[in-house]
């Protein structure tokens, strides 16, 4: 895939105070980027696009340069303590992605630029938890991989929590232009992680997205830089050769991974599921959807934050869980499964 090169870029003012909002100012105009100002990364307005579907397609083309103001992280469970606020959203249009509930139909992208006081706060939580180590999530909201070659913001995270000894991180990715960081100094304390899923999956909702195969080339060349991998298998569908299929998907894994790369190797899995809000904005964005949400063949379940999701039943879901169990045991019986939602 061609890397991401936005068609728009908006600045909020006080971005052009740091050097890194300098250097995307004048490296956006250098590539012919129309670039405005807007007073708030959080609202931006006047995007083109009549429909939902355009206008949803049009803020995945917009990059947007803020500075992140909130004092807090948000905790990141189950996989980390905290999020790590590097940038918000990606370019990829997949069609159950869960940020169609907490970002609703404009998902522009966005990056910060005040990247030394964000990891400046990131290192008081981990003073304020020594001598516990803390894990730091980069990729909650966000793929930041598309945006790397533009901000150089991965590899700032993956060098200062190298030079953490109670710090880890950990980000997740679809996207494959993994030769920015694969020259970091990461000591063996950032996770690599990838999100893969079957073939027919990727090619049916995952619009703009590497293929599986560019997925799991890149993931051979994170191995061979040393970083500890991991992979997360989501959303988890249950349609007629689901079983089939995650397994081939197992089967090319253990084929292109080199063999040490099995040691200290993790995997999440995550089953489909949807909120009420979700599907209304899926269904304005892709009209034409095949994804399968119907509510009366799901059980219905209260998150951590508030609001229902629709869920595959239990049996379902046990059936998955056990065959995901088999597959990593059979393929790469030293890697720890860290969950199974």
């Amino acid at each position: 895939m061609q890397r991401f090169v936005p068609a728009r870029a908006f600045f909020e003012p006080a971005a052009l105070d740091y050097p890194l909002g300098r250097q995307l100012y004048d490296r956006l105009r250098a590539m012919k980027v129309p670039v405005e100002l807007t007073g708030s990364h959080n609202r931006v307005t006047g995007l083109p696009g009549k429909t939902a579907g355009e206008a949803y397609r049009e803020a995945k083309r917009t990059l947007v340069v803020g500075v992140r103001k909130s004092a807090d992280f948000a905790p990141c469970k189950p996989s980390a303590h905290f999020q790590l606020p590097l940038a918000t959203s990606c370019p990829g249009m997949c069609e159950y992605c869960y940020l169609a509930t907490t970002l609703g139909r404009r998902p522009y992208l966005r990056v910060y630029v005040n990247i030394d006081e964000v990891l400046a706060k990131a290192r008081s939580y981990i003073e304020a938890r020594a001598p516990a180590v803390t894990v730091f999530e980069g990729a909650a909201t966000s793929d930041p991989l598309p945006t790397e070659y533009l901000t150089n913001l991965l590899h700032r995270a993956i060098e200062f929590f190298g030079r953490e000894p109670l710090g880890r991180f950990r980000f997740v990715t679809k996207h494959c232009d993994v030769t920015p960081l694969l020259d970091a100094a990461h000591n063996g304390h950032t996770r690599f992680r990838f999100s893969l899923n079957a073939s027919s999956v990727i090619s049916r909702y995952e619009h703009h997205t590497p293929a599986l195969a560019d997925r799991v080339a890149a993931a051979a060349r994170v191995a061979g830089a040393g970083y500890p991998l991991g992979f997360i298998v989501a959303p988890i569908f249950a349609f007629p050769a689901w079983r089939e299929e995650y397994g081939d998907l197992f089967r090319s894994l253990a084929a292109a991974l080199p063999a040490a790369a099995g040691n200290g190797l993790t995997f999440e899995f995550i089953t489909h599921r949807f909120t009420k809000r979700a599907k209304a904005n899926i269904a304005a964005i892709f009209p034409q959807t095949a994804l399968p949400m119907d509510e009366e063949e799901r059980m219905f379940k209260f998150g951590q934050f508030g609001y229902g999701k629709y869920l595959y039943n239990q049996e379902t879901r046990r059936e998955m869980e056990a065959f995901m169990g088999e597959q990593v045991a059979a393929y790469f019986p030293a890697a720890k499964v860290e969950y199974f939602v």
